[in-house]
């Protein structure tokens, strides 16, 4: 294999970081502007056009939707210039679409790299998460657990109290028990109404995010992005598919999964050495959000490798055009 067909990660990131910059700067017109879509599309434009100027034969495992529901960046689509490693991409150009449209916290743009066929094509479908943080013994938490049994489990770990425990979990109707079963142990919750791949990421950082653990159902697509940051990171992640219908299971089936009920490692998801890069659009726990002074637009972005385990935060100031 020649050196330019190789995954060279260490060349490859700051580009990495760059594609997701462009998207945070194009939708950063349109936070608080009520138009989801405008700014979803705003990103996928910007992080396509910067995404086929890396020099890689990249495919889309994750992305905007099947080809018939996206007309960019669907799974599948080939990215790059062709010259260079053949790789897996997984992205969301705007996580936090809503987020977005409502100037709320913690909407990011995510994207993340890794060698060919080793990223878990994930269905759209539901996937039951659970996320800790770095440092416990592995197994400290596991999806067969029921959630107060996690919450007991992490405290004894931490050798501290349940009452000392924070969870994350999505506001839904569909965790009303979940949330309601977290809090007779008398563990703290913080809701969030979207965003659940900055909701994992809030595990590897607790002392910095307040955060413990994550639980609850999502998209499985953003949980292949979540695993990727963790692997990165430092942290667990366990994840298994739902299906509501037979549709869903034959979607599954079409990605090429044939055990339905698998439950899926961080590392079962993302089974090589990863990038991942992730910009802030509005202000959150993890990255600032967009800020605009005269003349001037200010980007936080987090760039993160797992081969070395390095995380850059990097501060990108570039004039408006």
């Amino acid at each position: 294999m020649s050196e330019k067909s190789q995954f060279q990660d260490r060349l490859l990131s700051l580009g990495l970081a760059r594609v997701s910059e462009a998207a945070a700067l194009a939708s950063a017109r349109l936070i608080g502007r009520g138009d989801e879509k405008a700014a979803d599309q705003a990103a996928v434009n910007a992080m396509r056009d910067q995404l086929n100027l890396l020099d890689i034969k990249g495919v889309v495992v994750i992305g905007e939707g099947e080809r018939d529901e996206a007309p960019m960046l669907y799974i599948g689509e080939e990215v790059g210039t062709g010259q260079g490693p053949e790789v897996d991409i997984a992205l969301d150009p705007l996580e936090g679409t809503t987020l977005t449209a409502k100037d709320m916290p913690n909407a990011l743009t995510v994207i993340a790299m890794a060698p060919r066929g080793t990223l878990l094509h994930a269905p759209d479908v539901y996937m039951d998460k659970l996320a800790i943080g770095p440092g416990l013994k592995p197994g400290t938490v596991t999806l067969a657990m029921s959630p107060s049994e996690r919450v007991s489990a992490l405290a004894a770990a931490r050798g501290c109290s349940t009452e000392d425990i924070t969870v994350c979990i999505l506001d839904r109707p569909r965790h009303e028990d979940l949330i309601a079963e977290v809090r007779s142990t008398g563990a703290a919750i913080r809701l969030i109404t979207d965003g659940d791949v900055a909701g994992v990421m809030h595990c590897a950082e607790p002392e910095i995010t307040g955060i413990d653990m994550y639980m609850g159902s999502g998209g499985a697509p953003e949980g292949v992005l979540a695993a990727a940051a963790l692997k990165c990171m430092g942290g667990q992640f366990y994840g298994r598919l739902l299906f509501r219908n037979e549709d869903e299971k034959a979607r599954a089936r079409k990605a090429g999964i044939t055990n339905l009920d698998r439950v899926y490692t961080r590392d079962d998801l993302v089974r090589a050495d990863v990038i991942f890069a992730a910009t802030g659009v509005t202000n959150g726990s993890l990255l600032a959000g967009i800020k605009r002074d005269p003349g001037w637009v200010t980007l936080e972005t987090i760039l993160m490798r797992s081969k070395s385990g390095s995380i850059r935060r990097m501060i990108y100031k570039t004039p408006v055009k």
